[in-house]
């Protein structure tokens, strides 16, 4: 486990130490929440060393077309919502 994370976020990350961009199984977009409630894309979370909060939780993006990383404001790919936009 990561220093900065809880036990939750832990168990997701692959064995090579990498936090995963999608869900295994179903290929789902996932995002990242930080203890600040800042919403983060994959790769800010897997970056921690330029991010000091610490990540709480993970989620999939099932529907939300609008939803952006607070660190970098890039999109964050939903599942559902894609053909909406």
């Amino acid at each position: 486990m990561a220093h900065n994370e809880t036990p939750k976020v832990s168990e997701i990350r692959l064995e090579s130490g990498v936090l995963p961009k999608y869900a295994f199984p179903g290929g789902y977009p996932l995002y990242y929440l930080d203890a600040e409630g800042n919403i983060l894309c994959a790769e800010c979370a897997r970056s921690n060393d330029d991010y000091t909060a610490s990540l709480v939780d993970y989620a999939v993006n099932y529907e939300d077309a609008f939803l952006y990383c607070d660190h970098c404001s890039t999109r964050i790919e939903s599942a559902y919502a894609e053909d909406e936009m």
